[in-house]
């Protein structure tokens, strides 16, 4: 049987799309919910550990919205973005644009907004240069200038049929406010937003980001705890998992790969349950098991040991290479914990680094507090709302216990 008959479905890239998706089902739900809305109470912020499937789902959801009738602009929002005020403006015209050149205003809206040129008859569309003309020409700050554009444009839009606009940013923990700049890019966001929709504008705000960012909303503005309806996207259920595993192969009726029940669940178990390590198992299994057929094996086993040092490699190892001796003495001390794959706090931590055996020197608290609010700029640790911590990379516990065990 010719091997390019069978191109490996599974994808375990940035943001790509697997093959199938399985769960997110009650996200999806809630996001319908949220579409529904006539005036805007509620926002979207998608929330997880970096390989859940936060960017899948959001393009997963952008034909719904579309479908209702809904516009959808956005894209991923980097450091850059949230440097000022005006650059979040500008990003937000960029990305409206798109959805906007074309629409035609009326000689009564053109002369509304200053283009009063009846002898010309040229056409005026809301294209960036009208977006950035209005926004300059426009008094007051950059809150008071990004209002009136968003608000002309909604009355061009409204005449059209158009039910609202979905704002959707991933990446979006990279907005910060910058206090010692005098510049709030991210409260500009909420302010702007917050007061179009209490206005009766249906641009709505979908916000995908790690776990970070809702502390960071709530900081910014403390309505945002009522702005914004959060989902945290965990890992799939077993069902979920086995469905992602299976479901990509069976679609292929004569694909001489097979996964036996027990060869799924030790790649359940070895990826626990989340998408992009279910995906990168998966391609390994399926490209050694379509060797094995092609080479007369019948009943090939997944090696296991050699897919996870393949997985550290291409995962795990450049964020651990970052990372001081002293720090990785801490990290071994958290990995020790019984709940290492959930949350625990400076105390547990303290504690633990007193038991035998368990760090050559023990961490106060204060030092515990200092050296997880470093690995949190470096992205290892976050810290919620209720002042307990979790690892940012999924089963990255596991990874640190494999790494102590090699250096021993």
């Amino acid at each position: 049987m010719p091997h390019n008959r069978f191109q490996n479905p599974f994808r375990p890239g940035a943001g790509h799309k697997p093959p199938y998706l399985a769960g997110r089902q009650m996200e999806t739900d809630e996001f319908k919910k949220l579409l529904e809305q006539q005036i805007i109470l509620q926002n979207m912020v998608l929330t997880g550990l970096r390989g859940v499937g936060k960017t899948v789902l959001l393009d997963d959801w952008k034909p719904l919205a579309i479908k209702a009738d809904w516009l959808w602009v956005g894209t991923d929002l980097s450091e850059s973005t949230s440097l000022s005020e005006e650059r979040v403006a500008i990003r937000l015209f960029t990305d409206l644009a798109v959805v906007t050149a074309g629409v035609v205003l009326s000689d009564q809206e053109a002369r509304q907004i200053g283009f009063n040129r009846p002898r010309e008859k040229r056409q005026v569309t809301l294209d960036f240069d009208t977006l950035i003309g209005i926004y300059k020409a426009t008094p007051g700050l950059v809150a008071d200038k990004l209002k009136a554009v968003l608000e002309i444009v909604w009355s061009c839009l409204h005449r059209d049929g158009v039910r609202g606009i979905v704002f959707a940013y991933d990446e979006a923990q990279n907005l910060a406010d910058h206090a010692e700049r005098n510049e709030f890019p991210l409260s500009l966001l909420l302010d702007v937003f917050q007061s179009l929709q209490k206005k009766e504008i249906p641009f709505m705000l979908v916000l995908v980001g790690l776990p970070t960012l809702f502390p960071k909303l709530v900081e910014a503005r403390t309505f945002s705890e009522r702005m914004f309806r959060v989902i945290f996207l965990d890992r799939l259920l077993e069902k979920d998992s086995r469905d992602a595993i299976t479901k990509p192969i069976e679609q292929h009726a004569d694909c001489p790969v097979k996964i036996s029940p027990s060869s799924v669940g030790v790649i359940i178990r070895e990826s626990g349950g989340y998408p992009y390590f279910i995906q990168f198992i998966c391609r390994e299994v399926y490209d050694l098991f379509l060797q094995k057929y092609e080479a007369g094996v019948k009943a090939p086993t997944v090696p296991v040991q050699d897919i996870i040092r393949k997985l550290d490699s291409d995962f795990f190892a450049g964020r651990w290479a970052r990372v001081t001796d002293r720090q990785r003495e801490l990290l071994f001390v958290i990995a020790r914990l019984d709940n290492a794959d959930g949350e625990f706090t400076v105390q547990e931590i303290s504690q633990k680094s007193k038991a035998k055996g368990t760090a050559e020197k023990p961490f106060s608290a204060s030092h515990i507090s200092q050296m997880l609010a470093t690995l949190t700029t470096a992205g290892l640790i976050y810290k919620n709302r209720h002042g307990r911590y979790s690892f940012a990379v999924p089963l990255l516990n596991r990874f640190i216990t494999r790494q102590e065990s090699e250096e021993v």
